[in-house]
């Protein structure tokens, strides 16, 4: 399975805006800087994280994005359903009824094919639906020497933006 650029700039994107104070928004183009990638890209997934009610988007000059809900309360299903759809990566196409020699009739039993597919589609999405943000980045810290901290902080301290300012 092959997942999007987008939901990996999402996660990150979602982590990052996990750490903002209380009043505090980053606007799009500061996410986009610091992952290094192109602020049109990375604000086509904002939208979509928004629209899943995971983001909060306030506007105007001094606006920005922040979290909709508590770290602990979005998984990473929720984000990679918002930026991916709700689709399953696999999709059945029947092909076994096309050809010069298809089955017979309507086909009787399901695909075993699809149905295995779709049993590992429902594994995948159990775990993912299993890790929150606020895992990640449980996780992150206890690994970190202080330096994925340091850098983070240092970043927030310049393009944080406060709302009560």
């Amino acid at each position: 399975m092959k997942l999007s650029e987008g939901v990996e700039q999402a996660i990150h994107s979602v982590a990052m805006l996990a750490q903002l104070s209380a009043d505090g928004v980053l606007s799009a183009a500061s996410l986009a800087a610091y992952h290094g990638v192109k602020t049109s890209y990375l604000l086509k997934h904002l939208q979509a994280l928004s629209g899943a009610g995971l983001l909060a988007t306030l506007p105007g000059p001094r606006g920005g994005y922040r979290l909709a809900r508590k770290a602990e309360q979005i998984t990473l299903l929720d984000i990679v359903l918002a930026v991916e759809g709700p689709e399953p990566a696999f999709r059945c196409l029947e092909i076994r009824q096309r050809g010069p020699n298809p089955l017979p009739g309507k086909p009787t039993r399901p695909c075993e094919i699809n149905a295995a597919m779709l049993r590992a589609e429902k594994a995948y999405r159990a775990e993912l639906r299993r890790v929150t943000v606020a895992d990640i980045l449980a996780d992150v810290a206890a690994g970190d020497d202080g330096s994925i901290a340091a850098r983070g902080c240092a970043f927030l301290a310049i393009h944080e933006r406060k709302q009560g300012a």
